[in-house]
């Protein structure tokens, strides 16, 4: 069977590699030269664990190719949507790359063929794309269907292959028989098929960010009344996480969420509502995303309180991409505390595995360091903001040596410590109490 995706974003590609991996004939498309051409060469224009390993495999193998050219998507079975929907400027979504996806393909679609779309759309867009393709389309018969995407970023490869669900969209038999087709290995190894009505697959997207969200800016919440009544927001967490009703999972206080999806999608997902003349039916949301940015003006409020003044005086912070395992930066919490920080006057030092180059594009103004104790150097207040490996396993006794002052904001509320207090540090964290060097 041969597939084609459309649209070779991080998702695109990601799918793309993946579908290849399991045996399909496949070809990548999209309109970005540039993109393309790194992809043809083996190379990823993001960082993925695991994914350029299979990239250069398929590659090799002669299953999987890119290219600009729509035309070389036109006799394949199953086309994959994974076009972006951007924010518009009403916190919509823009849905102007799917149209003008879905047109090229129409042009040169041969036979019967199945649409099957991934991007994150309001609901009622797959209805009228069937609607426009069946007026417009008269040399093939092309049957939408709407398969979202449930990936995180750092986790893709996993989360295409070993999925903890599929759901299907469709109107028909024949778009769940194909689709059942294409995802047959992954079936038979137990994956969840759940089968819905179009609309219902278009919600399922939305609404797992939004409840995502919604639980995350709760315990931040909970975090700034930890921080009023001196309570600890991770003993808090716990507590509640024992309750099967609620359970550990994003029961994380920090920094809040951040990347691609979540702000994004939340924002989309009201603005639809609106324009379904259900004004206050998500209405929450807003206060999810008012909680979601006060997290991030908490720790440049903080920083200046422990510091006496922002202007002039040398921070470090650890961590740009808005995740670990990412070098994606949309949207990132610590990306845009940095540039809160540097807009206050402070001089701001970042360090990041693997987010550098996206950060210095997207934030010129900030200083870059790729050596970790070079970040260090000087710093007078260090503030933890990136839940990366290599600094939840920092030895806080080997750097010590070159900071001005041993005083970290642990953001994300992952470090040890006790073990950063016993190397005398003061360590402050969000909904929790500050621990201070252990004397002995």
């Amino acid at each position: 069977m041969k597939l084609s995706v459309i649209g070779t974003g991080y998702l695109g590609a990601t799918h793309a590699v993946c579908m290849a991996e399991l045996g399909y004939e496949v070809v990548g498309v999209d309109l970005a030269e540039h993109r393309i051409a790194q992809l043809a060469a083996g190379q990823l224009p993001f960082f993925e664990p695991g994914l350029p390993e299979l990239l250069t495999r398929n590659l090799a193998e002669g299953r999987l190719t890119f290219t600009t050219d729509m035309a070389a998507a036109a006799d394949a079975a199953v086309h994959f949507l994974c076009v972006g929907t951007p924010e518009g400027a009403d916190g919509s979504a823009d849905l102007r790359y799917v149209d003008a996806a879905v047109a090229a393909l129409a042009a040169v679609a041969r036979g019967t063929s199945v649409l099957a779309g991934k991007s994150t759309v309001p609901v009622g867009t797959a209805d009228a794309l069937a609607a426009r393709l069946a007026a417009h389309t008269t040399s093939a018969q092309i049957e939408v269907v709407w398969n979202p995407e449930f990936l995180r970023e750092g986790f893709a490869v996993a989360d295409t292959l070993r999925p903890d669900r599929i759901v299907v969209g469709t109107a028909s038999a024949a778009g769940e028989a194909a689709l059942r087709e294409v995802y047959a290995p992954l079936l038979s190894d137990g994956v969840p098929f759940l089968v819905t009505d179009r609309s219902t697959a278009e919600l399922v997207k939305v609404a797992a960010n939004s409840f995502l969200a919604t639980k995350i800016s709760f315990i931040n919440a909970m975090a700034e009344i930890c921080e009023a009544t001196g309570s600890d927001v991770v003993h808090l967490a716990e507590a509640l996480g024992y309750d099967t009703r609620i359970g550990n999972r994003f029961l994380q206080a920090g920094i809040g969420f951040g990347g691609g999806c979540l702000p994004k999608d939340i924002r989309a997902f009201q603005a639809a509502a609106r324009g379904l003349g259900l004004p206050t039916s998500v209405d929450f949301l807003r206060s999810v995303d008012e909680i979601n940015t006060r997290r991030r003006d908490r720790v440049t409020e903080l920083a200046g309180d422990l510091l006496g003044g922002l202007g002039g005086r040398a921070i470090t912070v650890l961590g740009a991409a808005f995740k670990p395992d990412s070098d994606d930066v949309r949207d990132s919490p610590a990306l845009a505390i940095s540039r809160a920080l540097h807009a206050a006057g402070a001089v701001v030092t970042v360090h990041d595995p693997q987010a550098l180059a996206n950060a210095q594009q997207a934030a010129p103004e900030l200083h870059y360091a790729t050596d970790i104790r070079t970040a260090f150097a000087g710093a007078e207040l260090v503030a933890h903001l990136t839940e990366w490996h290599e600094y939840r396993t920092l030895n806080p006794v080997a750097i010590a040596d070159v900071v001005a002052a041993r005083l970290m904001i642990d953001g994300r509320n992952v470090l040890d410590r006790g073990r950063w207090a016993a190397a005398g540090w003061t360590v402050h964290s969000l909904g929790r109490p500050a621990v201070h060097p252990q004397s002995g």
